[in-house]
């Protein structure tokens, strides 16, 4: 199976009032193609950053170092012509907020058939025909009707469908999900996710499936990397990260899960401390102020990638002190 997505120790360093501060440091992960990957950690972590970047659309002044490689297609030297070809043509998005997303001045069926108009050339008749097919495809009712409707005239999970269908439209070899299910209700979270995976199997695309929700990794991806402080703290298949969690970020976030059965009134585990900001991130282990375990070597400088069974690896000098099981 031949290598689809390739990022190799990318950099991003973002303007801020503080001045320049490090929002992506030293990611590094791989994708073949029809692979699922999940990015998880808390907001401010990275892993929207890393969707923006993969897409070429970084905020105004950021600087970025490292490769990312797409097919074989190094993306970080390309200019915006060549970008905006791939953008919604054989990379697709799937962003976190459906209505900031749509375009409200214009209808649903005008913005599903802009895509195909503009990278297979479709006429106005045949644009209009597919992106009908593509709403029937993402379920959504009354897809005729829903041609000539406005984005605010739908609900949240009817506009995150739409935004799927935009998604889709080229059959892309890459779809990203960026938290595809914010600000949705449990159930339709549910029909959501169940959606976007029986379209990536039907397709055979890949999928980078951005979440800080531990269950959805669990029940969707194949790999996962958790982030935090702009590094990927610890990486490997998701059956063998849940199996055994390995840095101590991990275990925090596995530890403050909501779980069936527990006494009322039981308060949850927590992680003490707060995400850093980006221009307040250590030269060490991002981790390190808020973790229980912490020495002083982790604070000097930025922990390599460590071994902990195949394919899984985690940024944590003091893998020996985790040894034990978690409860």
């Amino acid at each position: 199976m031949s290598t689809l997505l390739e990022v190799s120790d990318l950099h991003v360093t973002l303007q801020t009032s503080r001045g320049a501060a490090d929002a992506l440091r030293g990611v590094s992960f791989s994708m073949q193609r029809g692979d699922t990957v999940g990015l998880i950690g808390e907001s401010g972590c990275g892993k929207s950053i890393t969707a923006l970047a993969l897409m070429g659309l970084l905020p105004e002044g950021a600087r970025s170092g490292g490769s990312i490689r797409f097919d074989g297609q190094e993306l970080t030297t390309l200019d915006e012509d060549a970008m905006c070809a791939l953008r919604g043509g054989r990379i697709g998005m799937i962003f976190q907020e459906p209505m900031t997303a749509l375009n409200p001045l214009h209808t649903i069926g005008r913005q599903i058939a802009e895509p195909l108009r503009l990278h297979k050339g479709l006429g106005a008749a045949a644009a209009r025909a597919e992106a009908l097919r593509l709403l029937q495809r993402v379920q959504l009712p009354q897809a005729e009707k829903r041609l000539d409707a406005w984005p605010h005239q739908m609900s949240g999970g009817q506009r995150q469908r739409v935004v799927i269908a935009i998604a889709l439209a080229c059959g892309p070899d890459l779809l990203i999900a960026d938290e595809p299910t914010t600000a949705l209700d449990v159930t339709i979270q549910r029909e959501v996710l169940d959606l976007i995976a029986e379209l990536v199997a039907e397709d055979g695309m890949g999928l980078l499936l951005i979440s800080h929700d531990l269950g959805v990794m669990a029940e969707t991806v194949q790999r996962m990397l958790v982030m935090y402080g702009g590094t990927v703290v610890e990486s490997g298949p998701t059956a063998e990260v849940f199996r055994h969690l390995a840095h101590p970020y991990t275990r925090g976030l596995f530890a403050a899960r909501p779980r069936l059965g527990l006494a009322r009134g039981t308060r949850l585990a927590t992680i003490p401390g707060r995400v850093p900001e980006l221009a307040d991130l250590p030269a060490g282990c991002p981790f390190a102020e808020r973790c229980t375990l912490v020495v002083d070597a982790c604070r000097r400088a930025l922990p390599p990638p460590m071994n902990v069974g195949p394919q899984h690896q985690a940024r944590c000098i003091r893998l020996d002190a985790l040894s034990a099981p978690m409860p």
